[in-house]
Order: C-alpha cells, then structure tokens, then sequence
C-alpha cells in the first residue's frame, strides 16, 4: 500500500533534521540505509501479524554514512511481514483499517513537524 500524495515525497530534508523528529514519532532508522538511501521504519505488531510502515529517501547532496546528506523523500509505504520470506508490499495484502488510519496520522504528523522545520 502506497500512501501518495502525503506532502513527504516533495521535501528534501537535512538528515539530522529528518532523524530527529522520525525518532520522536516513533520511527526506527535500524539497518536500513547504505550511503545513498535512508528507510526508516514504523512497526506495528499486531493480532492479524506484523506491519511496517516505511519512508524512503535517497541523498541528493552529501553522504549519508558521514551522517551529513540532504534527502528527497519519497512516497511512503506499508508492507506485511511474512516469515521467512519478508515483507510484501502487493495489493492483494489487507491492512486492517485501524493501522491505516494510525498510519495516516502519523504521517500528518511526521509532515507538519519537518515543516514547522523547514
């Protein structure tokens, strides 16, 4: 499930300023970024299984491993943890509703902070 249209996909962010307020909304940065590309992570552990909400972002200036890099974000997402395989992201996934809509809000969130920001 892509989340279009959030306002993310159009902001390029310090990556100081992006982790900062990803951490206070609960975002993890873990493992998963190399020197071009950041993806930070929402989790949600749930009944119906585990879900993950994902903002990506790619350096467009400076290098993310020297921790001094610009990032253009993009779309956010939401995938489904399935063992062992990993996430699948296909249409045919359900998303319980009320995960969608904590996803919504805490991307309205996630936005309004790095605008205030910006």
């Amino acid at each position: 499930m892509i989340f279009e249209n959030s306002g993310l996909e159009k902001m390029i962010v310090p990556q100081d300023v992006l982790q900062n307020i990803m951490n206070k909304n609960g975002w993890v940065l873990g493992g998963s970024w190399d020197y071009e590309r950041m993806t930070f992570d929402y989790k949600y552990e749930i009944p119906e299984g585990i879900f993950y909400l994902r903002l990506p972002g790619y350096a467009i200036e400076g290098d993310v491993g020297a921790r001094n890099a610009k990032l253009q974000l993009m779309d956010p997402y939401m995938g489904k943890h399935y063992f062992p395989t990993g996430l699948e992201y296909g249409a045919d996934e359900n998303f319980p509703e009320r995960i969608v809509e904590h996803a919504v809000n805490n991307l309205r969130t996630v936005t309004k902070d790095l605008q205030e920001l910006l």
